[in-house]
């Protein structure tokens, strides 16, 4: 297990680092293995560039491409191999006609073949500190059996690490060509796998050391890799004073007995158009007179829209954003990764102290996360915002603007600590809007319905509706008083 002790070598990819507890433990052998195109080698440039900013000799080993073409590549990927020693091991164009042949040493014959003393002669010149291989697969092809290749890549590995090296390979794994018996020999193995949208990498097997376990969201683009740690909640506690939050609004206060709780989660329901986004940037207005930070994920429509429909209603956003206060991230569909979008949230509650997450809309976030298990990821991210003392606010579109109540459409209930649902109402032929409480874990709350309207003064909530029945229909019916007798 992990001792505090251990020195660590970084990988050059910090979110790596951190499923890594802090990197790879120095004087051992790591296999990174993968199908074609999952970044072998781009985890390979980032592990010796890391070793360069370090002061440290690096060397990549390269059976496959020819250095001039991984060096053209690098650069594509604005990364900077200054500083990193090749040992072009890659088949040359005299390869085919001339039929050589290549070998890898056994400890008995270290100085026989030409293979060998290139890696000789480098490792003694140049006593790199780390190495990249790519890829260990390629002297499978020469071994005569797979005895013989163990026994070769072993002595191999022994000989590099007996020179006080760490040392990464990697392996192109397929059904046809499995790697297990390099798993077996590595000391850590770190698996990469290419989903819609991006990657995943995980971490299989770390000897000596803890690690986080799971599936982990990573992504290759113009600047390299990208890893980003599965978002787990319980490693997150931090203590704040559990007190309500005001709306601003005096009628939605009384109805939600005071407000909303601090490190709570409300899910905001309701058809498109009654409001819902209007009564969470209440929240986030009254709190910007605290001089807290809010920010809000919106996914259905664009800033400059919800800027205007803000200010409209007598929400200053554009002066709140200027001040710091709030904080408006338009999120693309199909755009990111769950933990991607993690590690955007976290940055804006652990380094700019945001006190209010609004995600708008659950809809567009499911749109987001590329098919997977949307409400598990969802169910994360609200858990370590509870636990850091985040008010959570999601807003959640509901299909039917009249008819059978439903407060979601992906039965996210559960997750909510406070449910405010708003309706359309029909009364005498004209539309009218109502809200309502149907959930409050923290206090009690007021279990009539009011009138809503949204003006250019702000929103406006009126008297309970008693005198109506059939409103969550949407075709509520006066309640004709009964006869006295007599």
């Amino acid at each position: 297990m992990l001792n505090p002790k251990d020195e660590r070598l970084s990988t050059g990819i910090p979110g790596l680092d951190e499923i890594l507890y802090g990197g790879l433990l120095p004087g051992r052998a790591y296999l990174v293995r993968g199908g074609p195109g999952t970044g072998k080698t781009i985890m390979g440039l980032h592990w010796l560039m890391a070793g360069v900013a370090r002061q440290e000799r690096t060397l990549y080993i390269s059976l496959v491409e020819t250095e001039a073409e991984i060096r053209r590549n690098a650069a594509r990927m604005g990364l900077d191999l200054q500083g990193i020693s090749f040992l072009d091991l890659s088949p040359s164009p005299e390869f085919f006609s001339e039929v050589e042949t290549y070998d890898i040493f056994s400890p008995a014959e270290v100085e026989r073949e030409p293979t060998t003393k290139k890696v000789i002669e480098t490792m003694d010149n140049l006593k790199p500190q780390r190495i990249f291989i790519d890829s260990m697969t390629q002297f499978r092809y020469l071994a005569t059996d797979i005895f013989q290749f163990r026994k070769q890549v072993l002595s191999l590995l022994r000989f590099l690490l007996e020179r006080e090296t760490t040392v990464i390979f990697s392996s192109e794994t397929s059904d046809v060509s499995p790697d297990d018996d390099l798993q077996f020999i590595a000391d850590g193995v770190i698996s990469l796998e290419s989903v819609p949208g991006g990657g995943m990498v995980s971490v299989l097997k770390y000897r000596g050391s803890g690690f986080r376990s799971g599936c982990n969201a990573m992504r290759i683009d113009e600047h390299g890799m990208k890893v980003f740690p599965r978002l787990l909640p319980e490693s997150f506690v931090k203590e704040f004073k559990a007190e309500t939050i005001s709306s601003g609004v005096p009628e939605l206060d009384e109805l939600l007995h005071g407000g909303l709780e601090r490190g709570t989660v409300t899910i905001i329901s309701g058809p498109s158009g009654v409001g819902k986004s209007t009564l969470g940037m209440a929240f986030m207005k009254e709190a910007a007179g605290r001089g807290e930070r809010s920010v809000n994920y919106i996914f259905d429509e664009m800033t400059e829209t919800l800027l205007h429909r803000a200010e409209s209603v007598n929400i200053p956003a554009k002066a709140m954003i200027e001040r710091g206060t709030l904080s408006v991230v338009p999120v693309e569909p199909l755009r990111y990764l769950p933990d991607e979008f993690a590690q955007l949230v976290r940055r804006e509650v652990e380094d700019k102290q945001a006190r209010i997450v609004m995600i708008d809309s659950t809809a567009g976030y499911s749109l987001a996360v590329h098919g997977q298990d949307f409400v598990r990821s969802l169910h994360s991210l609200c858990r370590y915002l509870k636990n850091m003392g985040v008010t959570v606010i999601l807003v959640t579109e509901t299909k039917d603007i009249t008819g059978e109540f439903k407060v979601t459409e992906f039965g996210l209930s559960y997750l909510a600590d406070n449910i405010i649902f708003l309706r359309y109402l029909e009364i005498n032929g004209e539309l009218h809007k109502a809200i309502g409480v149907l959930k409050k874990r923290a206090s009690d709350f007021e279990k009539s319905m009011r009138e809503l309207s949204i003006t250019s003064h702000g929103i406006k909530i009126g008297h309970p509706l008693s005198g109506l029945r059939g409103i969550l229909r949407g075709v509520p019916e006066f309640i004709v008083p009964p006869r006295q007798e007599g």
